[in-house]
């Protein structure tokens, strides 16, 4: 990001992906511990699921149309519940304990939000440009 301006220049600079690339990398360090019969299993599937986040709002910021953009975002948010639904199962199988699936939804939650509001910014755009 250019600090002077607060220009935006790069998907690195936006808040949702540095929060969910944060995320990605709990994923990653929590599901290191998951059982080895796992590797194919739940831990494929939620790591996938966690990097879906973050490459798709990559993905959104290249896009040039607002359209494009809020479908890309959109897709990362149902990234994020499908995330969130995996750590359930998780959590209740005994693969992560309460205090660190507790830890990992508030960053769930805070990327769903922040996610939330570029979908909202990018959809009042539209329907700015389009009276």
């Amino acid at each position: 990001m250019n600090h002077e301006s607060g220009t935006i220049r790069s998907f690195t600079d936006l808040d949702a992906w540095k929060e969910g690339h944060k995320l990605v990398l709990m994923i990653y360090k929590v599901t290191k511990d998951f059982p080895k019969e796992e590797m194919f299993g739940l831990v494929s599937q939620v790591r996938r699921c966690a990097v879906s986040i973050t490459s798709n709002i990559a993905e959104g910021f290249s896009r040039w149309s607002y359209k494009e953009k809020a479908q890309f975002y959109s897709i990362a948010l149902g990234s994020v519940t499908e995330l969130q639904s995996q750590l359930l199962i998780a959590r209740d199988v005994g693969y992560v304990s309460n205090e660190k699936f507790n830890e990992i939804a508030e960053r769930t939650i805070k990327v769903h939000k922040i996610i939330n509001g570029l979908i909202k910014s990018s959809k009042a755009i539209i329907h700015r440009s389009h009276p």
